[in-house]
């Protein structure tokens, strides 16, 4: 079977400065990110491969597709949290039927916080220099 008869899913997740680029390809349920399985990606930490995979597990997918991504800036939280939106955002053009359970779960809120910038005479975001009366 060629690569082009592959039905193929994109999304696109983010999270504060992470950005993850998502494909659902039918296969057996690995997860491979940056060409490395996601274990070994994510060091083992059982609450991010959860996390990533709570989309297809509300569903009922969890070992019906393969999860491809290429994700890049930010930190491995924040990586694993846009992988999450990513696969949630595939799956909503997988089926538009899939939209309503993976929304009343929270799978397709994207997380707005982001660092603050630092203001002027400010040493950072809020950390003012120390005041002295004398």
């Amino acid at each position: 079977m060629e690569a082009t008869d592959k039905v193929v899913y994109w999304g696109t997740g983010r999270r504060k400065a992470a950005i993850a680029r998502v494909r659902l390809v039918p296969g057996e349920g690995k997860l491979v990110v940056n060409g490395k399985p996601g274990e070994d990606y994510f060091n083992r930490i059982p609450s991010y491969l959860m996390s990533i995979k709570g989309p297809l597990e509300t569903l009922g997918f969890e070992s019906e597709y393969d999860i491809l991504v290429n994700a890049h800036g930010g930190g491995l939280t924040g990586q694993a949290d846009a992988v999450k939106l990513g696969v949630a955002r595939a799956l909503c053009k997988q089926d538009p039927n899939n939209r309503q359970p993976l929304k009343t779960e929270g799978f397709l809120t994207r997380d707005p916080r982001c660092k603050e910038r630092k203001k002027y005479g400010l040493k950072k975001a809020r950390k003012a220099p120390q005041f002295s009366k004398r």
